[in-house]
């Protein structure tokens, strides 16, 4: 039997009125709304202009000339940002890049953060969806400072981490290295990708409940992160039905692959899974990767059958040559029509029986 609700719970859940959500958006932004965008810009001392560009790129919607929107901690931010291009540490375009990045991250965040607490308040006391949501308004504030500290720490340690790879990278890198014949621009970066996907999703999401879904991607998401991650590959983003993943180590990254995909098949109710491997050069922008190769295994990993993993003839080449314990088996398959590509000859990768 699900817990009975107690009486400051079915309370909250009755209704949170408006003054609660009030005190929760004072807390989080410092204050009422006390200015309009011409009166951030003259206290941050910046042009209004500027102030505009500041509050689009965070990505909310443009406000009037004479809405009263922000607060003292909107001016600090503002000034801030200000300031380093005043100084000349970062021009225009970066400032609009590095505002958009947090603010797209963040978004994402919360979301994740507020879906997280309102699940575990349903799971935890066998109230509804509506019920949960109803709760999660009056309790957000008894989690603000721990969410808080915790972002904190973790873009913290994720920086550390990125220093040192960065570090290994170019210290055996020439900066000639970066142009290609002719002095054309090359991808700086040379990464193996890893594209894993379920067969078959968009048909099944649609015969599935939403909590049997929900339950899907999850089990999809919280897996591939688990394997990923605790291998030393990183996760460049999920879409719901397929993760794409960058290794610095091709063999790493193959095994990965190959643990990804018998991990998910083992999993209960998860569709067939499919995965691709690259090894090749990408440019990052945005959180994201670009280039051919990252092209290459989006279309190999749409011919791969279900269980299995493709790499082109390249990256196979490379990887025999790494794998020098001989791990994996190499097995090439006929050549297949990859959209946009052109004929390819696609090469399966099979761990070695012991």
């Amino acid at each position: 039997m699900p817990p009975e609700p107690d009486a400051d719970v079915a309370t909250a859940v009755a209704g949170v009125d408006a003054g609660t959500v009030d005190e929760r958006v004072r807390a989080l932004v410092g204050s009422d709304a006390v200015y309009t965008i011409r009166e951030l810009a003259e206290r941050a001392g910046t042009s209004l202009e500027l102030a505009h560009t500041f509050w689009r790129a965070m990505g909310f919607p443009n406000v009037g000339e004479n809405h009263v929107v922000f607060t003292d901690s909107d001016v600090s931010a503002l000034r801030s940002m200000a300031s380093q291009l005043d100084e000349g540490r970062i021009d225009m375009s970066t400032a609009i890049s590095l505002l958009r990045a947090q603010s797209h991250t963040t978004d994402r965040l919360v979301l994740w953060q507020t879906e997280a607490l309102v699940e575990g308040l349903s799971r935890q006391l066998g109230i509804d969806d509506t019920s949960a949501r109803r709760l999660f308004l009056d309790r957000v504030g008894g989690h603000t400072e721990v969410l808080e500290k915790q972002l904190t720490y973790a873009w913290r340690r994720q920086l550390a981490a990125l220093l040192r790879r960065t570090e290994a990278e170019v210290a055996t890198r020439e900066p000639s290295a970066d142009l290609g014949p002719g002095g054309a621009d090359r991808y700086p970066l040379t990464r193996a990708l890893g594209f894993v996907d379920m067969v078959a999703y968009t048909r099944r999401s649609t015969e599935l409940g939403s909590a049997a879904l929900a339950d899907l991607v999850q089990t999809f998401e919280y897996t591939s992160r688990d394997v990923i991650t605790s291998a030393g590959a990183r996760i460049v983003k999920t879409i719901g039905d397929a993760v794409l993943y960058v290794a610095d180590d091709l063999v790493l990254a193959a095994e990965v692959c190959v643990d990804l995909i018998a991990a998910l098949t083992a999993k209960e109710r998860m569709l067939p899974v499919r995965a691709s491997l690259v090894w090749g050069e990408v440019v990052s922008r945005f959180g994201d990767i670009f280039g051919p190769s990252v092209n290459l295994a989006s279309r190999l990993v749409d011919v791969a059958p279900a269980g299995s993993v493709l790499m082109d003839s390249a990256t196979a080449d490379e990887l025999s040559a790494r794998d020098r314990v001989g791990t994996f088996r190499m097995v090439p398959l006929p050549a297949a029509g990859l959209e946009g590509i052109g004929q390819v000859s696609p090469v399966e990768l099979v761990r070695a029986a012991p």
